[in-house]
């Protein structure tokens, strides 16, 4: 018995725990050893981290994949895990020990460390992973993996020793994104670039050899900063090869102003002759940019900061080497001071001796960290990297050749553009929370890279006893007491990126680098769905690393799905206060309504604009197919056994047999294609308007109506095809269907594993063999899965003739809503130069069509009568008589101002339109707000013109 009222908060706990019970989700089912696998890793969240909207968009598509393809028969397997997010974990732990007056990172030590650290992720992490099953994400939950889990983490060393010995991993100095208050590096993808209404300063840097004085342009040199303080660290000045100003001035040399330094002025194409002065101070030791500048032109490399972005000036060699005697009273000065306030001592010292020009207001993009939420530094700093442009080569070439593609298509040029200018990857971090770097250190520095500590201690004892640092016995007692080499050679402490062990997800997940079964079956995956926003480190990390370690791609599709905005199209952030909490939104709405929501807006390559008022929509639709299970089921609708609706004789049951063989084709071929809206609107559209508002509205008199064949078989047809409804609604709202097709009728199965209808054309046997024609795996038997019994269904006459009787009562309607006829007034409908099946079909549906279509009375003319609005439908021509119905002057008069009003609308956003300067300042969600105005005021003004020519064909 189905409850009266649709509660999803009453169906979801229990319907996930039918599942869980079931084991519903997990790979490798009995059943399924011969079926084609089908393969996903879910993007791992971090562990810390709790479920927002970009998560469930994405899980959502994910599930609706991996829901379609089990019931289509499919081994699946979505994998799920968690990321152990070490800056982020690091930091929850350590903000947790301050917040309870505990002892300090620093004050436990690393070992002790970390063991809170693994005791908060056995309390308090992965809470993420319950959310995600609130969600519904059907993954194999018993297959689920961490990053740092013992298999993982072998895997990990196991790739950092084997891209060593192959010369693909190396230690070098070289910049990276620097957090001064973490102390390590971060990547790029941690860094959030923030708009800052700062200053440009412009600096006089005399030329050597000529009498500097402020008021002679020929004595210096002026460049322009954001940072004055790393010019203590400046080796050079920059001006373009063809800039003619300073042609002359290329190859001599400046004298660094309060420093004394001598540097050289050099050409490079990097220094933009319309920008600022033209000339650039390079710092290589502090600027990206510098960094690749001073490469080329062999300037030194001085760091004038510290860890903690302090001036770090006394006992600096690189800075005082070659510097004029007097010079270290400057640097005692300034040593130690934070950079921000350095920079201020600087300016005025600058200004004191007429080096500063001149200072600008200047609004540009800071970088800042963001879990620390400091100004990020560019650093020199010894680190480890990946060669990541030789791994690049086979990944591009797995696009290239089709091996791999991206959906939609367009985001390839992103990842080539991206792959071909690719530098060297830096994987250390300077935390104690991740995989330590398997590296260790002799007492001169040498570097041994192994994947355990024997085995290193094995090679450094090697190596120093053929060096003569050791004697051959001295190296014997060493290995057999570790007493006696303690601290001989000593660990790399930093950790690895966690960006490094997430690029082995794919392989490491299934048992990588034993050859498990798992790793046979399951890899490579099939489809990756992700966010743009990390294609670069993640993605293009997942291709280098599965091609260079299990030689074949990680996945054939790369389907890139796009941002969820707040509804006026804004980038969601806590600090708009425009955050939409998918939690909030499951409590109020249900899971169903929002997994709908998002599948339906999810349009490729469009940004979802998300309102609650659209979630709220979409829980009335699950309220309606609720509505219309209970109607079924009131009016003894069941399954009868051996149905077989290709055999029904009632035009209207094989109408509707046709509409749902036409809504399968539909939905499967979108999944298919990845074009999730599609096929939610595509299942939409027939369950509301075909099953719900016209097939139950149509089959009401004969439910209601005398005990018979006909009535037979509508109920069995109608119980039919709401089981086909469920099943193609399943992936999108797995819980109300799942609930639904437990309280309709006795199953056999759950929903989840039921079989998916047939798509268009094909028998069982092609099913089977399309399933198995993807698989990498050997040819396998025919799929032993039953599916479903009916064929593919077509019937032309049913469709004209129901189809006859929705589009004529829909244009009525139409027309009704246009003329303003209120619901009590009745009109009459003439049919003009009716068609022989018109008039015989017309008196079998008179009843039906004029309780629809609110008429009077329905006849046959030859002519339309005069004063009638005329409808096309189906090519023969309906007449509404209005005279004495609806004033056709004042209805002219209402229609026209309501025309002059859209047109008011459409040319008011075309001028805001044709504005650059609005155009270039409003932020883009207004834009495109106005835009989606435009189009709404256009397609009123489509509507309106309809009406007034057909007001005009009634007054002629």
């Amino acid at each position: 018995m189905i409850e009266k009222n649709y509660q999803p908060a009453d169906i979801e706990e229990r319907m996930a725990r039918l599942w869980e019970d079931a084991g519903a989700f997990k790979a490798g089912r009995p059943e399924r050893r011969d079926a084609a696998p089908f393969t996903i890793v879910i993007p791992p969240p971090n562990v810390t981290g709790s479920l927002h909207m970009g998560h469930a968009l994405n899980n959502t598509l994910q599930d609706i994949l991996c829901r379609f393809e089990r019931m289509r028969g499919r081994d699946v397997l979505w994998q799920p895990g968690t990321d152990h997010a070490g800056i982020a974990t690091q930091m929850v732990v350590e903000r947790q020990l301050i917040d309870r007056q505990q002892p300090t990172r620093r004050d436990l030590g690393r070992d002790r460390f970390l063991e809170r650290v693994w005791q908060w992720k056995a309390e308090s992490g992965g809470i993420i992973v319950n959310q995600l099953k609130r969600l519904g994400a059907s993954c194999d939950w018993s297959r689920e993996r961490f990053t740092m889990d013992e298999g993982l983490s072998r895997a990990v060393v196991k790739v950092f020793v084997e891209l060593h010995r192959q010369g693909l991993i190396y230690k070098d100095k070289r910049l990276v994104n620097w957090d001064p208050k973490l102390l390590t590096a971060i990547s790029d993808l941690e860094v959030q670039q923030i708009e800052v209404k700062g200053s440009l300063w412009y600096l006089r840097y005399p030329i050597e050899g000529k009498t500097f004085s402020p008021d002679d342009s020929t004595s210096f040199i002026v460049v322009a900063t954001t940072r004055p303080e790393t010019m203590l660290g400046d080796t050079g000045v920059a001006v373009h090869p063809d800039d003619e100003r300073y042609q002359d001035l290329v190859g001599k040399h400046v004298i660094l102003p309060l420093v004394g330094r001598r540097i050289p002025i050099v050409a490079d194409e990097y220094s933009d002759p319309e920008k600022g002065s033209g000339a650039v101070k390079i710092t290589p030791a502090h600027d990206f940019n510098d960094f690749e500048v001073g490469r080329r032109h062999n300037l030194s490399q001085i760091s004038v900061l510290d860890k903690e972005a302090n001036l770090a000036l006394v006992g600096n060699e690189d800075y005082l080497r070659g510097l004029p005697e007097g010079s270290t009273e400057l640097a005692e000065e300034l040593n130690g001071l934070d950079r921000f306030a350095a920079r201020k001592k600087i300016v005025a010292r600058m200004e004191d001796f007429g080096f500063l020009e001149r200072i600008e207001p200047n609004t540009h993009m800071v970088p800042h960290g963001d879990r620390s939420g400091v100004v990020i530094e560019p650093y020199l700093t010894d680190q480890w990297y990946v060669d990541a442009k030789t791994l690049a080569q086979p990944a591009m070439a797995a696009v290239r050749n089709g091996t791999t593609s991206f959906v939609p298509k367009n985001w390839e040029k992103t990842y080539f553009e991206w792959m071909e200018n690719i530098q060297p990857w830096c994987v250390s971090r300077q935390l104690w929370w991740g995989h330590q770097i398997p590296a260790w250190y002799g007492p001169d520095g040498k570097v041994f890279v192994a994947e355990t500590e024997e085995e290193a201690v094995s090679n450094a004892l090697g190596y120093y006893v053929e060096q003569e640092v050791i004697t051959v016995e001295q190296g014997r007692e060493m290995a057999l007491d570790r007493n006696k080499r303690a601290g001989f050679i000593t660990r790399d402490e930093d950790v690895l990126d966690t960006w490094f062990s997430s690029a082995l997800w794919p392989f490491s997940t299934l048992g990588w680098p034993d050859h498990t079964p798992e790793l046979k079956r399951y890899y490579p995956t099939d489809v990756l769905v992700t966010g743009f926003d990390i294609i670069f480190f993640w993605v293009a990390r997942m291709m280098m690393m599965g091609l260079h370690f299990m030689k074949e791609a990680p996945f054939s599709t790369v389907y890139i799905h796009a941002l969820v905005r707040d509804e006026k199209g804004a980038k969601m952030s806590k600090s708009k206060g425009n955050v939409i909490d998918p939690l909030h939104i499951i409590d109020e709405y249900g899971a169903d309504a929002l997994r709908f929501t998002l599948s339906a807006m999810a349009a490729q390559g469009r940004d979802i604009k998300l309102a609650a008022s659209r979630v709220e929509g979409y829980r009335n639709f699950a309220t309606k197919l609720w509505n219309a299970c209970r109607f079924a089921e009131m009016n003894a609708c069941t399954l009868l056994p051996d149905f077989d609706p290709t055999k029904t004789e009632q035009t209207l049951n094989r109408w509707i047999a046709h509409e749902t063989s036409r809504a399968t084709r539909e939905v499967t071929e979108a999944i298919e294609a990845y074009r999730f809206n599609d096929a939610a609107g595509a299942i939409y559209r027939f369950v509301w308007n075909v099953y719900c508002d016209w097939y139950l509205e149509l089959a009401k008199p004969v439910l209601t109506g005398e005990e018979g064949a006909a009535k037979a078989e509508t109920r069995a047809t109608v119980a039919w095809a709401r089981d086909e409804i469920l099943k193609l609604l399943h992936p999108f709202m797995p819980f109300i269907t799942e609930e639904l097709w437990a309280v309709t009728a006795k199953r056999d199965s759950l929903l989840a594993l039921a079989p998916w209808p047939r798509k268009a054309g094909l028998s069982p046997e092609q099913v089977a063999m399309m399933a198995l024609a993807v698989s990498p795996v050997e040819q396998l038997p025919t799929l032993a899965l039953p599916v479903i019994d009916t064929a593919e269904f077509v019937d032309p006459a049913a469709e004209a003739e129901i189809g006859w009787v929705v589009d004529l009562v829909t244009a009525i309607r139409s027309v009704r809503a246009e003329m303003n006829i209120p619901p009590a007034r009745l009109t009459a409908l003439v049919l003009s130069g009716a068609s022989a099946e018109t008039r015989d079909r017309a008196p079998r549906w008179s009843d039906v069509i004029k309780r629809m279509a609110r008429l009077s009375e329905i006849s046959f003319a030859e002519k339309a009568p005069e004063g009638s609005v005329q409808l096309l439908v189906r090519g023969e021509v309906a007449s509404l008589p209005l005279k004495g119905v609806v004033d056709l002057s004042a209805e002219k008069v209402r229609l026209e101002k309501e025309l002059a009003k859209a047109d008011a609308d459409i040319n008011r956003v075309d001028a805001k339109l044709a504005n650059e300067k609005f155009v270039a300042n409003a932020p883009e969600e207004v834009v495109d707000e106005e835009k989606e105005k435009r189009e709404a005021a256009v397609a009123r003004k489509a509507k309106i013109l309809e009406a007034l020519k057909r007001l005009k064909s009634a007054s002629s």
